[in-house]
């Protein structure tokens, strides 16, 4: 592998999951929320796996941290347009618990 980021448990489960969160997208959500929760739950979900990857690239423990905040807050953006699509009706009730739960382990990886 040509980057240390490739070597990273919790950046290969972000890559993991936002393909999940792809799929979801595209199998589920009508095409009114294209622009709004689609588009929104779709960047949150590649920031995650993009600021992982940014972040410990060449840079500082403290530098890697800060991008680690970042992916975790995106993590948590996540899960918030999760919950709006089940307010919405939007995704099934285990779609929702099995990524919620994947989220959960994921904000773990990165706070570790």
């Amino acid at each position: 592998m040509a980057f240390k980021f490739e070597n990273l448990q919790v950046w290969q489960k972000a890559l993991e999951l936002t393909d999940e969160i792809d799929s979801l997208t595209k199998s589920s959500f009508p095409k009114e929320e294209l622009f709004i929760l689609t588009s929104q739950i779709k960047r949150a979900a590649d920031s995650v796996v993009l600021n992982i990857a940014e972040g410990c690239t060449g840079q500082t423990n403290p530098v890697f941290k800060t991008f680690l905040g970042y992916s975790l807050r995106s993590a948590i953006e996540v899960v918030a347009c999760l919950f709006i699509a089940k307010r919405r009706k939007i995704s099934k009730e285990e779609d929702f618990h099995r990524l919620y739960d994947e989220y959960q382990s994921l904000c773990k990886m990165i706070t570790a």
